[in-house]
This record gives C-alpha cells, sequence and structure tokens, in this order.
C-alpha cells in the first residue's frame, strides 16, 4: 500500500504543514488487546496506516473498531499490544500526539446549552489555535453553518450536528483524522458534499484518515485500503479492488456480508 512519501510543506490558512517523514506510517498498531474479564472487545491486532492515506475500519456492532479508535484516542488502555501515532507512543507520549490529531462522531454530542460559536472556541482554545473567530468563520463557510453558529448546539438537527461536529474535529488542522460514520444522518445530496470536502481536506494537507463506516459506497470513494474486523480480529484486509477479485464480488457491501455471515472468500475456495 503506497503512500503519500515526502510531501512538501503546505500552507493550510495560518498553518504550515511540515512533510512526513519518509516512509512513515501516522499509525502503527503491534499485538493490540483488550479484554473485559476473560471477553477480548479486540484480539491481538496488527496495522499500520501510512501516512497521507484514507484507511477504512469495517465491522459489524460489537466487531471491536469502537474499542480500537478508543485505544488509539487514549481513551482506553490496551491490556496488551502498543499504539504508535504520528512517532509517539501513545502509553508514554499521549498528549503530543493528540495535539496533532482529531475524532469525529455524530453520536458524541458537543454541549447543548453553549452554542455552535462558543463550542469551537472552546476546542480552539483546548487546541491553542491561533485566529479563533478567523478559523471559526472559514469552516462555517466551507462547511455551510455560518447561519447556525449563534443557535444552541442542543436545538440542531441530526444532519447539522454532523457538520458541526466534523468542524470540531478540523479545528487545529489535524495531520491524523479519526472518523467515526462521517456521513450519518446526512441527505444524499450533503453527503457528497462532505465526501468531496474530505478528499480535498486530505489532498490539500497531506492528513490522515482512519474511517469507521456502515456506507460502503462512502469506503470505495474514500478508501485506499481497507481493514476487515470480525469479534476483535482483523480477519481480512486488502484494497477495494482485491478485496472485491478475492471475494468475486461486485461492491463491498457484498464482501462485508459475506465476511459478516462467514462465507469463504472465492479465491480460497477456487
Amino acid at each position: 500500500m503506497a503512500g503519500l512519501r515526502g510531501r512538501g510543506n503546505l500552507v493550510l490558512g495560518a498553518a504550515v504543514r511540515p512533510p512526513y517523514a519518509d516512509g512513515m506510517d501516522a499509525i502503527r498498531v503491534k499485538g493490540l488487546t483488550k479484554r473485559y474479564g476473560r471477553t477480548p472487545a479486540v484480539a491481538g491486532i496488527d496495522f499500520a496506516v501510512p501516512a497521507g492515506e484514507t484507511v477504512a475500519l469495517l465491522g459489524g456492532n460489537g466487531a471491536g473498531k469502537t474499542t480500537t479508535i478508543a485505544m488509539l484516542l487514549g481513551l482506553l488502555i490496551p491490556t496488551e499490544g502498543s499504539i504508535t501515532v504520528l512517532g509517539h507512543d501513545i502509553a508514554r507520549d499521549r498528549f503530543a500526539a493528540l495535539a496533532r490529531m482529531n475524532f469525529s462522531s455524530p453520536y458524541v454530542a458537543l454541549p447543548h446549552r453553549l452554542t455552535v460559536a462558543e463550542n469551537l472556541r472552546v476546542y480552539c482554545h483546548l487546541y491553542d489555535v491561533r485566529g479563533t473567530a478567523r478559523r471559526i468563520a472559514e469552516l462555517a463557510a466551507e462547511l455551510d453553518f455560518a447561519d447556525l453558529l449563534g443557535r444552541p448546539a442542543g436545538q440542531l438537527s441530526a444532519g447539522q450536528k454532523t457538520r458541526v461536529a466534523l468542524a470540531k474535529a478540523l479545528i487545529n488542522r489535524p495531520e491524523l483524522l479519526l472518523l467515526d460514520e462521517p456521513s450519518a444522518s446526512l441527505d444524499p445530496d450533503t453527503a457528497d458534499f462532505l465526501r468531496g470536502y474530505l478528499e480535498r481536506y486530505r489532498a490539500e494537507s497531506g492528513c490522515t484518515m482512519l474511517l469507521a463506516s456502515h456506507n460502503m459506497a462512502e469506503v470505495e470513494r474514500l478508501c485506499s485500503f481497507v481493514l476487515m474486523m470480525k469479534r476483535g480480529r482483523i480477519v481480512d484486509r486488502g484494497t477495494p479492488a482485491e478485496l472485491l477479485r478475492r471475494y468475486a464480488r461486485s461492491d463491498l457491501e457484498e464482501v462485508f456480508l459475506d465476511i459478516a455471515r462467514d462465507r469463504r472468500a472465492a479465491e480460497a475456495v477456487s
């Protein structure tokens, strides 16, 4: 899986993005395990995400995706294994990594009584973003919610919350973006706009993205590589084209169903 290596400096607003080190993995996970009692939620997984790529982490409910993302963010402590994010060991240097990354999920609510602008100002301060008002205005214009800045977050529709959650995740111009169902609750037109925005952001910034989604068309459009999880393990991996060929299927949704229902890959039985 080829990454975007050795990119030159890139200007995004007031920020200058340094190039990734040649051959760098933005995420490197080895033997990652999380057990609750004797029950493994994540069972000794290994994977790497090359800098500059968008990689999908897929699986049904209970596959271990959310637990994996929580460990990448340092919200859960692994039972075993190691995580390196942007060159930082999460066990020892979590806050250095967190300053360079961010996370978006429409299922994590912002404080309801604060307005959208007030919520975003809080995150600007948390990430020490310079030019707070300018950065919020940029994101509001790009993601088309300038008319919502004065509205309490609790009064937003589901789709509006999704766009504001993404703005929150981009507030610090992250080098690594973790996305959980980024287009959930959006109508097809807005979802298409959002995916195009993410494509442009990655291309212009060199940002690495790890995407958890149940929308297989979204995965095929955005992702260069796919990790398929089931029962806490990575059970298959490859580019979308490789997986389609391996399972002799025409789209990733059919591949997803084959894996969920324990059907063997076409390659394995041919």
